[in-house]
């Protein structure tokens, strides 16, 4: 019998061969060949490289954009998956079983790791799980296209006190973590292109405290007299005056002053139309800054690109004073929950969801009250099951909502739980434009709107910019993480803060990958799905299914059906010994 202690310590020998589910094309029929995972022979490491042996990996939905996409899907790069497949499995932890000779100094066999799965290498996106083949095996060579990018080996080490669950869900709970972390720029850009565009008439007396001395090429469009005087007396910057601004083609400004990639930091002063800063707000650069500056609202709402948002990490600042550098920086731009506030988590049915309001209750000085919101009551039900004693320690109320069938629009459902003020945080996770524009709708006016569900950019939606320099409001996105946002959240872990693998729904093995993944898509379990693939016969099933079927897992799960540690060595020692 190999016991969990066992199989952590490798005493088991290396096998010759290895199963894996490559994908070849589009569509869950192309996961595998002849709906089975294929074997293939266990490969020796060169000196660059690792052999390493996957222990578990967490299904994401995110992977179905693969799966529908195929070849076309960005991280791939038109490459004929029929000839050079990919494999799915971006949330992976592994074990280090043989080590190159060039990387001994770096690297012990025994070490344990999670996958960074986002990678940057010279500047371009790659991905383990897509452009990389991914943990949907049970043994894999892991080189350069791992250990070597922009930002250093895309591995991290995990503790000895993790238990593989927990490891695997490092990379979703990263990318939640990141969510409330800051990803826009909040200062001006060092040697960046802003543009300062003000009204005619305007009498305002401006100061620019600090910033002003970042660009190296400022331009000017109706500005005040002495904002010109300020810019002018910036040593470094080259300012241009261009005050015969056709506000209809915008484009043509950007294209002369940016060659079309957007203004670096674009400066609003006492702005009126909505519509012109709709037009604007198109020709902002990634990473780039608005700052709106004024005292009056808007005249409508401002068709904002909510892709952009997420994906590109525009930041709309602003400011009431009449120093414009009051709009930026951090003091003033939030990035995290509210302290003690309300929180309404839209769509948050699904595993990522829950993982946001799972942070939110156990968040330190986290909201009091927890909004929920999903189409789905049975997942609503296990949500409102599954953290009811995260609740209870953590002194908060938690309420669900379904808006099918409901008489009470949801804004309005807010409102009479938030004193008819709104809440002071909205996190969506619904990929949905429209749905964006709405959920803007019912937060306070100094709220914070987390775009964590991503739409493609271009996608308009129409929301009141007037609260961001009014009222100090907040629009915020983030897409994809960093190991250090994995790593502070495997430190949570470590210190009993947060317990990643509450959000585990099912488990399985090797043999039922490719089930797993049918069951994600169908949503068939109401949370993470986790595949181990050395437990190669392990049926796919339910936390819910345990106490029937293997009973002695399921006496080792905590209340209300969550996963363990002391869950995870019961089943490796089940089923490590009838394999």
């Amino acid at each position: 019998m190999t016991t969990y202690k066992d199989y952590k310590s490798l005493v088991n020998p290396i096998p010759e061969e290895t199963l894996a589910w490559n994908l070849y094309g589009v569509g869950v029929e192309n996961i595998g060949k002849n709906n089975q995972a294929e074997v293939f022979p266990v490969e020796e490491p060169s000196a660059n490289e690792l052999l390493v042996r996957i222990d578990a990996v967490g299904l994401c939905f995110s992977d179905v954009k693969v799966i529908n996409q195929g070849s076309a899907h960005p991280k791939l790069y038109n490459r004929d998956l029929s000839i050079e497949p990919t494999r799915l499995g971006h949330e992976a932890t592994l074990t280090i079983i043989k080590v190159g000779a060039d990387l001994q100094a770096d690297y012990k066999v025994g070490e344990r790791y999670a996958v960074q799965p986002d990678i940057y290498q010279n500047g371009k996106s790659t991905a383990y799980g897509y452009t990389v083949p991914g943990g949907l095996t049970q043994y894999q060579i892991i080189g350069p296209e791992v250990l070597v990018t922009d930002a250093g080996a895309c591995l991290l080490k995990v503790s000895d006190q993790m238990g593989f669950a927990e490891s695997a869900l490092l990379e979703p709970w990263g990318c939640v973590w990141a969510s409330y972390t800051q990803r826009r720029r909040l200062e001006p850009k060092q040697d960046g292109v802003m543009w300062i565009v003000g009204e005619a008439g305007d009498s305002h007396e401006y100061t620019f405290s600090k910033g002003l001395e970042a660009p190296k090429t400022i331009v000017l469009s109706n500005v005040p007299a002495h904002i010109e005087a300020l810019a002018k007396a910036q040593k470094n910057a080259d300012v241009i005056v261009k005050n015969d601004v056709d506000f209809s083609v915008i484009a043509a400004v950007s294209n002369e002053f940016t060659t079309g990639i957007g203004f670096d930091d674009i400066v609003l002063l006492q702005p009126t139309s909505a519509k012109k800063v709709s037009d604007i707000a198109k020709h902002i650069a990634r990473r780039g800054t608005m700052a709106l500056v004024g005292e009056k609202p808007l005249d409508g709402l401002v068709d904002a690109d909510v892709g952009r948002l997420h994906y590109d990490y525009v930041a709309f600042l602003g400011t009431k004073e009449k120093d414009i550098a009051t709009a930026y920086g951090e003091a003033r731009n939030r990035c995290d929950l509210s302290d003690e506030g309300s929180a309404v988590f839209v769509g948050a049915g699904g595993p990522m969801g829950q993982m946001h309001v799972q942070r939110a209750i156990e968040k330190q000085n986290g909201p009091k009250l927890v909004i929920v919101t999903d189409i789905n009551d049975q997942r609503l039900a296990e949500i409102e099951s599954r953290f009811a004693p995260l609740t209870k320690a953590n002194g908060c109320t938690l309420i669900t909502y379904n808006p099918i069938g409901n008489d009470t629009p949801l804004r309005d459902f807010v409102m009479q739980h938030t004193d008819n003020v709104g809440a002071d945080d909205v996190v969506v996770c619904v990929p949905n434009g429209d749905i964006m524009a709405d959920s803007a709708t019912f937060m306070t006016e100094n709220g914070m709107l987390v775009l964590f569900a991503g739409v493609p950019n271009g996608t308009l939606a129409p929301v009141d910019l007037s609260n961001v320099y009014m009222h100090n409001a907040q629009f915020t996105g983030t897409s994809g993480l960093t190991i250090d946002d994995q790593t502070v959240v495997m430190d949570n872990a470590v210190k009993g803060n947060i317990a990643p693998a509450v959000c585990v729904a099912a488990i399985g093995g090797m043999n039922v990958a490719r089930d797993g993944i049918e069951a994600m898509i169908a949503s068939e379990y109401p949370g993470k799905i986790l595949i181990f693939p050395q437990l190669v016969d392990l049926p796919l099933m339910g936390l819910d299914e345990l106490e029937e079927k293997l009973p002695n897992v399921a006496k080792a799960l905590a209340p209300g059906n969550i996963w363990t540690i002391a869950a995870e060595e019961a089943l490796f020692a089940e089923f490590l010994e009838v394999k």
